[in-house]
């Protein structure tokens, strides 16, 4: 999986009740293709075993600053490391690497490493909302190192609910992903994707919509927070769980999406239009549920034309934003996807047969063709969405202007 396969990860875990979570990291990690060197502190290993790593990454866990007579451990861990990630970080451990320590393997690896750090903390709601633990932590920030703030909820027995929990892996995979990828030309970038379908209401109960579920956009949105860009994602009603990052801002009809997407674009340099927004709507929306009569054996409702996102996005786009749509289609693929590209202005345009086995709704692969105006049009076997999403994230990062220092 991008981008862990064939990448060493250290994997620090020191003494939380936390800890338990980083035995799950260590598995996904390795699924996705890391090498993964866990370091336990002493601590660490009154809450869980080193067998119970090794057994999951299929390589030795290392413990002692000296070990049988090896005196460089860190210096070995460090420099082959392409990551290093600390969950749960304690408090002592916080303040022991803000301070510069390295009383133990993991502090000094920290002190060696030239590799990204993300540091995972844990601990009581209480010490969390030290000013000693902020001051540690404002200075980890300051040395470069990524801090992923913990989870609000359930503590420890007995100490009720508050900030200080460890996130879930699959939050931290999120964050170690963007660590590793995240200094590409998209870093820093504000990237706007839409995704989901919309709803226009046909009375207080019904609505008209259509079979989007919204992974696709919710796939480029996670791209591009993982290489790095500030991310909005603005998203209507969806099947699938929002990414861990993008800045997430939900909306119902097609209108709302209109008004969203304006209001985020004049500042954006990058917007992708993933959505599938109604394009009709009744013309007025009945105050009570329509009833169903005997003898009814058809019921008109007289539909009207939502609004054009992307042609009205014309006015207020920057000069210098890429903006990329997509094309739908039941048939005449290429003709139509071009069609939408010269009218609505459009660097890229996405297209895709509903039609074709594992592309469109509610699909987790997708087949697209990609149109630019210049008249190129690149084909792409069937592949996972979130392939298809780095594939045209690597389209638009060609076409971005240098950023301006």
């Amino acid at each position: 999986m991008r981008p862990f396969d064939g990448r060493t990860v250290v994997l620090g875990v020191t003494g939380g009740i936390a800890a338990y979570k980083a035995v799950m990291l260590a598995r996904l990690l390795t699924q996705a293709g890391a090498h993964v060197d866990v370091v336990l502190t002493r601590s660490a290993k009154e809450f869980v075993g080193a067998v119970t790593f090794e057994a999951l990454t299929g390589r030795p866990v290392h413990e002692a600053l000296v070990a049988q007579g090896h005196a460089l451990d860190h210096i070995r861990l460090a420099k082959r490391a392409d990551l290093v990630i600390v969950a749960p970080a304690t408090a002592d451990f916080l303040a022991r690497a803000a301070q510069g320590h390295a009383d133990d393997l993991l502090t000094a690896v920290l002190l060696a490493t030239a590799a990204p750090v993300v540091i995972a903390p844990a601990m009581n709601d209480r010490m969390w909302a030290h000013p000693q633990v902020g001051h540690n932590v404002g200075r980890l920030r300051a040395f470069g190192d990524s801090l992923v703030e913990p989870d609000v909820g359930p503590l420890a027995q007995g100490e009720g609910s508050g900030p200080g929990r460890l996130p879930e892996p699959e939050t931290l995979i999120a964050h170690a992903a963007r660590a590793l990828e995240g200094l590409t030309s998209l870093a820093g970038r504000h990237v706007v994707v839409t995704a989901g379908p919309t709803r226009e209401s046909l009375d207080p109960v019904r609505f008209l919509t259509n079979h989007s579920t919204g992974r696709m956009g919710v796939a480029i949105a996670a791209a591009a927070w993982q290489r790095g860009a500030d991310v909005t994602l603005i998203h209507g009603p969806l099947e699938v769980p929002l990414p861990v990052g993008p800045v997430a801002h939900a909306v119902t009809s097609t209108a709302d999406m209109h008004d969203a997407v304006l209001a985020a674009l004049p500042i954006a340099d990058v917007l992708v239009m993933a959505a599938a927004p109604a394009d009709f709507a009744p013309v007025s929306v009945a105050s009570e549920k329509l009833s169903k009569r005997a003898g009814d054996a058809v019921h008109t409702v007289a539909l009207t034309t939502t609004s054009d996102i992307l042609r009205d996005t014309r006015a207020v786009r920057p000069a210098h934003a890429v903006i990329v749509g997509f094309a739908l289609e039941t048939g005449g693929l290429d003709a139509k996807a071009t069609a939408k590209l010269s009218e609505k202005g459009l660097d890229l345009i996405v297209g895709n047969d509903a039609t074709v086995p594992g592309a469109g709704f509610g699909t987790d692969t997708n087949v697209v063709t990609i149109y630019d105006r210049e008249g190129g049009r690149e084909a792409l076997p069937l592949a996972a969405k979130s392939d298809v999403a780095h594939h045209l994230l690597d389209r638009i990062d060609a076409r971005l202007a240098p950023a301006v220092a």
